[in-house]
């Protein structure tokens, strides 16, 4: 999935003519704690809602300094750059460029979350697993091979990891619901499962965590 296909189709970008009381107010109304500004399609950078209160809210933004610079992504760039954009800044917004470098748009916090579902199948019914494994021990194939063989599906898998310790955490969203007979053959081989979910207790996790998402950009 490409940033283009995630473009927010209600927010629109602060102009340099705009107040910072404009932009206090489009930040509200929208939700988000960052906006671009744009001039004539030309991306001239991000602003926060903490560097519009630092300067005059009277004043246009265009005279604001902008401490972030020039934060996007390109139109065409991957679902994972532009996460990746989210997780080094800090931001609720992320402006996209097309190959010349003109504005095309934004994607908000929520845009992603949507789009995370969908590609992680959530959306798909089953249950998911979570294991944890020394790193060196850890063979996506080995995972398949022996989940394979109760006759389950992998539908989505992602791994975390602390570069502070030698452990990773491998999640895996699989087509059953019932997960004994995995979570039995996977301890057989000497893997640890540090959690099982159905897909009611993960629907309520997924809600839980989009709430507080929600209030955090509420603040």
């Amino acid at each position: 999935m490409i940033a283009e296909k995630l473009l927010s189709k209600h927010i629109v970008p602060l102009h340099v003519s705009d107040t910072g009381e404009e932009a206090l107010g489009m930040m509200n109304d929208f939700r988000v704690r960052h906006l671009p500004i744009v001039n004539k399609k030309r991306f001239l950078g991000l602003i926060s809602e903490e560097e519009v209160l630092e300067n005059d809210v009277e004043e246009q933004v265009g005279t604001y300094p902008l401490k972030k610079g020039k934060i996007f992504v390109y139109a065409t760039d991957h679902l994972y750059d532009v996460l990746r954009q989210v997780g080094i800044n800090q931001i609720t917004t992320v402006p996209v460029l097309d190959p010349e470098g003109k504005y095309k748009g934004l994607i908000t916090l929520e845009d992603l979350l949507q789009a995370l579902t969908h590609l992680a199948s959530f959306a798909e019914p089953g249950g998911v697993l979570v294991l944890e494994m020394a790193r060196h021990d850890y063979s996506m194939a080995e995972v398949s091979r022996i989940i394979e063989a109760e006759d389950t599906l992998i539908l989505s898998s992602f791994v975390t990891s602390d570069q502070n310790t030698s452990q990773v955490e491998l999640t895996l969203k699989l087509n059953r619901q019932d997960l004994q007979r995995v979570i039995a053959a996977l301890s057989r081989f000497g893997y640890d499962v540090k959690g099982s979910f159905t897909e009611r207790d993960y629907d309520d996790s997924l809600k839980d965590r989009y709430d507080s998402l929600m209030a955090y950009l509420n603040v």
